[in-house]
């Protein structure tokens, strides 16, 4: 029999963060009791999961006093409420699960990294990053049950602490029905529509290169759907370039209503640029929500991307992020009446075999080998 009790710990407001619900549905049909705890946020909207959750909200949102203060509260928390497992989303929670764990208010640790955390853009060049780097180096060794998202990230991980390291993709559920809705019922435009989503719209993702793109496309459209940092700049940049109209901005929506928008375009954009090891070894969740959506996908050359694409034959892989270049392969695609409902199709067989339901099973190994 399973332990009881997994409280599961992330940084976000559990609104959109699709990897951690489908896990924590994982953990429940397995018999655990689950409690998820997140942030609370200005703008956070109502959330309904069959499990119980727990939104805080912090006195600071971001720097250092943010994940202090985040740390803190999550170990106090384990501190005070004892539970048999603890799952860290993520390094940013990892230091108060990882000492809950050492001074024994849990019996066992697993540990989930969605990314290479510590090559995030946001932290080049900067002491932060040089104290992320310790804590990692101090606490990854320490870690037995570790699961990340790519098999690119698994091997960094295993070459650089030596422990093993499992791969657990962040794919949808073949299951899951998407609500279609039509152009006219979600505000879109008709005609050619691309769609940049996700949470993480920030810097060095190529979306400041789709919005010059633009100008190159007269009568189709872009959708930028989501938060993120660079949303600001990319407003102005609107603005200034007279794409009022054609750039369309859609803030952060519930999973099933953002999935809606996504099936009602043509293309889905992925863009991540530069030599940003982080972006270099990504596997954005945005490919997989085209994927479920049945859209084809445009994407920048990372590694992972790129051979999910290939050997899907579900989109085309840019030489660059570049606005002409990307301009131009955008022009030819839609000239070419056989490239998208080729790419549809594949999506079809893609979706059948990139399902969570086989990705979930190395949760329920790890899980169920936990003493």
């Amino acid at each position: 029999m399973p332990s009881s009790r997994v409280t599961i710990l992330v940084s976000n407001d559990l609104a959109t963060d699709q990897r951690v619900r489908k896990s924590c549905d994982t953990l429940q049909r397995m018999g655990y009791e689950v409690l998820l705890k997140g942030r609370l946020l200005k703008d956070s909207t109502p959330i309904e999961h069959p499990y119980k959750t727990q939104r805080t909200r912090l006195a600071f949102n971001k720097g250092p006093l943010f994940y202090a203060e985040l740390n803190i509260r999550y170990f106090l928390h384990l501190f005070f409420h004892r539970t048999d497992i603890i799952l860290a989303n993520d390094l940013d929670t990892l230091p108060a699960a990882y000492l809950a764990y050492r001074l024994r208010r849990a019996k066992h640790l697993v540990y989930d990294s969605h990314e290479y955390f510590t090559e995030v853009p946001e932290l080049q060049g900067r002491i932060a990053q040089k104290v992320w780097r310790f804590l990692e180096g101090w606490m990854f060794p320490g870690l037995k049950h570790v699961y990340t998202v790519n098999q690119s990230i698994a091997e960094i991980y295993r070459d650089q602490y030596g422990v093993d390291v499992q791969v657990v993709r962040n794919l949808p559920e073949a299951k899951h029905e998407i609500v279609r809705k039509t152009r006219r019922e979600l505000g879109l435009p008709e005609g050619p529509l691309l769609i940049l989503q996700g949470a993480g719209i920030n810097v060095d993702r190529g979306a400041e290169e789709a919005v010059m793109m633009m100008q190159e496309l007269p009568g189709m459209h872009l959708l930028i759907l989501g938060g993120g940092d660079v949303l600001p700049v990319l407003k102005q940049m609107v603005n200034e370039l007279g794409l009022e109209g054609q750039v369309i901005f859609k803030d952060r929506m519930p999973y099933d209503e953002m999935m809606a928008h996504t099936a009602c375009s043509d293309i889905g954009l992925t863009l991540d640029k530069g030599d940003n090891p982080n972006y270099a070894f990504s596997l954005p969740n945005k490919i997989f929500d085209y994927l479920a959506a049945g859209i084809p996908t445009l994407a920048s050359p990372r590694i992972e991307v790129k051979r999910i694409i290939d050997d899907y034959g579900i989109g085309k892989v840019l030489e660059d992020v570049e606005p002409n270049h990307m301009a131009e392969t955008v022009q030819a695609i839609f000239e070419d009446e056989k490239a998208i409902p080729s790419w549809k199709e594949n999506t079809i067989r893609a979706k059948q075999e990139l399902d969570w339901a086989e990705e979930e099973k190395t949760i329920q190994r790890i899980f169920a080998e936990l003493d």
